[in-house]
This record gives structure tokens, C-alpha cells and sequence, in this order.
């Protein structure tokens, strides 16, 4: 049974399209009120209704936003036909009982100059490949956050990146947010959902849990390297792992399928920062990000060992 039919809803959602009509809600809802945001760009999948079910079960109103946020796509990228399914998403959000749905028409004026630029997250393999595109995630979660005024704040792992960029976010610019980060939801292949894998055909859907398994045998890797610093009663240089020796291993399962037409990266990063590791250690883990082209449709993972 999909989460979309788990709840049944007391009410009916409201949906808001300026920032002024959603002001004037929020200026309603009572001092120490939990509320509970689930940004979103829509074409929801089961992975973003698993945060909104998160969501609902630990807050006293749940608010959902549906926005593409132009700002977050290179010159060339899929802004135009990214997919937009607000009525279908608004009844799925309506079914798990959401509140408030804020879904704005614009998000930026016309004279519009000021960003928040991530320094360092550019040099980052993501941020290589999409210049730009911390930048327009930073901005635009600082002006929902600044708009929804949420207690807590629900995002998927699968975006390992923007994970990391949205904790320091907080941190710095002290945003009195609870960032709540959730597994990635897979399909029963282990690809992990994303409103991009519409793009992809019967053929290159198959193909693309060559991502999954990859990234497994990462872990492998890493749960083997565990196991032999457990049982080691000296200090013998198995307690790591060579990043590079990863990263080979990744990309050896990856070429293994035809379908992979282009490999953007492998990334073996620090979980807390996304800087770049030489080594794994056995207490310390790490974050390994894949991107890559399964015949014409960009895939991204990762998994934190």
C-alpha cells in the first residue's frame, strides 16, 4: 500500500501562491505551534512522501512547498521541461493529511540581486558539474525558511550535497531550523526515486540499478575493512581504506553496463564538509557520491558508510 493512502485527511489542504497570502496564515498559527516543512520542486514520488509522513507524525501542522526554483539550473539543464504535476501532487499531499501547501508562482523580483554563495561548495565534484547550483539552493531554502518560519525541516539523503550545504546553513547563519534528514527511498532495483528517473526509458530503467550496486560494493569494501579492524588485536594499517582504491571499484561496476554513457564522477567525501578524502578510516566513515548518464538522463547517488 503507497503512503499516499495511509492517512486519511480531517481537512481539506489550502494552497497559497504569493508569499503574502502564505504571511498571513503563518501569522495565525500560534506561538509554539511544531510546524513541521517539506520543501519540494513537485512531481512527487514516494521518496518525498515519505518526509511529509515523517512530517505529519511529529508536528502539529505540516507544510509542503512545490516549487522549481529556477536558480538552481545551468544554462543548460532541464528547467523547461522538468515535470509539473501540481494538481496530482496537491491531491497526493491533501491524502497524507498536509495543512498548507505553498506553491508561488515566483520567488524572485523583478530587481531581485541578493544570493547566498556557498563558499567552496563550487569546488566540490557536484558543483563542478553544476556551476551555480549551490548557490540557487542556498538562496532559495533561506527564503522558504525565512517565509514557512518551520520548526523542523524534512529532506531526503539522496541529495548528499545539499544535505550537508543545508546543516551548514543553519549552523552558520544561525536559522533556528531542526534539519531532519532522511534515508533515501529506493525502488525494489535500489534506484533511488528521483522525479528524473520519468526520463528515463525501458531500457535505461533497467540499466540504472548499476548505480545501486555499485555504491554496494563500496560498502562491501568498507564492512570488510570493519570486520578485519575488529578482529585485529594490532595496529596494522587495516583500520582504512585507500579512497582511491574505492572510487576504482565504483567505477569498474559502472563501466560494466553498456548503458552508461558518460561517468561525471565518483566522489569519496568527508560527511561532514563533502571535502575530498585519501583515506577512509574505520571511525570516522565517509560519503561516496556518484553521478552519471544512463543514455541521455543524468542519475545521481550516493551512500554514507
Amino acid at each position: 500500500m503507497s503512503l499516499a493512502s495511509r492517512i486519511i485527511p480531517t481537512m481539506t489542504v489550502q494552497t497559497h501562491r504569493t508569499v503574502q497570502q502564505f504571511r498571513a496564515i503563518r501569522r495565525q498559527i500560534p506561538y509554539g505551534t511544531k510546524i513541521g516543512f517539506v520543501p519540494t520542486m513537485g512531481a512527487l514520488h514516494e521518496g518525498h512522501l515519505s518526509l511529509v509522513k515523517e512530517a505529519r507524525e511529529n508536528n502539529d501542522v505540516v507544510v509542503a512547498s512545490i516549487y522549481v526554483n529556477p536558480t538552481q539550473f545551468g544554462a543548460n539543464e532541464d528547467l523547461d521541461k522538468y515535470p509539473r504535476t501540481l494538481e496530482r501532487d496537491t491531491e497526493l499531499l491533501n491524502d497524507l493529511g498536509v495543512d498548507h501547501i505553498f506553491a508561488p508562482s515566483e520567488m524572485y523580483s523583478k530587481n531581485h540581486l541578493c544570493y547566498i554563495d556557498p563558499v567552496g561548495f563550487d569546488t566540490i565534484p557536484e558543483g563542478k558539474v553544476r556551476p551555480g547550483h549551490f548557490r540557487g539552493v542556498a538562496t532559495i531554502v533561506n527564503k522558504l525558511f525565512n517565509i514557512i518560519q518551520p520548526t523542523n525541516a524534512y529532506f531526503g539523503q539522496k541529495d548528499a550535497a545539499q544535505c550537508v550545504l543545508i546543516r551548514r546553513l543553519t549552523h552558520d547563519l544561525d536559522l533556528d531550523v531542526n534539519v531532519c534528514i532522511m534515508p533515501t527511498i529506493r525502488e525494489n532495483d535500489g534506484l533511488a526515486m528521483s522525479s528524473r528517473n520519468a526520463y528515463l526509458n525501458e531500457k535505461e530503467r533497467a540499466a540504472s540499478a548499476v548505480l545501486y550496486k555499485s555504491l554496494c560494493s563500496a560498502r562491501e569494501m568498507y564492512l570488510e575493512m570493519l570486520s578485519a579492524a575488529a578482529s585485529s588485536s594490532t595496529v596494522d594499517g587495516c583500520d582504512c581504506l585507500n579512497a582511491s582504491d574505492i572510487k576504482e571499484q565504483v567505477m569498474s561496476v559502472l563501466e560494466s553496463e553498456p548503458m552508461v554513457s558518460k561517468i561525471q564522477y565518483v566522489s569519496v567525501d568527508n560527511k561532514e564538509t563533502m571535502m575530498p578524502l585519501e583515506v577512509v578510516k574505520a571511525n570516522e566513515g565517509a560519503i561516496v557520491s556518484i553521478a552519471c548518464q544512463v543514455g541521455s538522463v543524468r542519475l545521481i547517488d550516493n551512500f554514507v558508510l
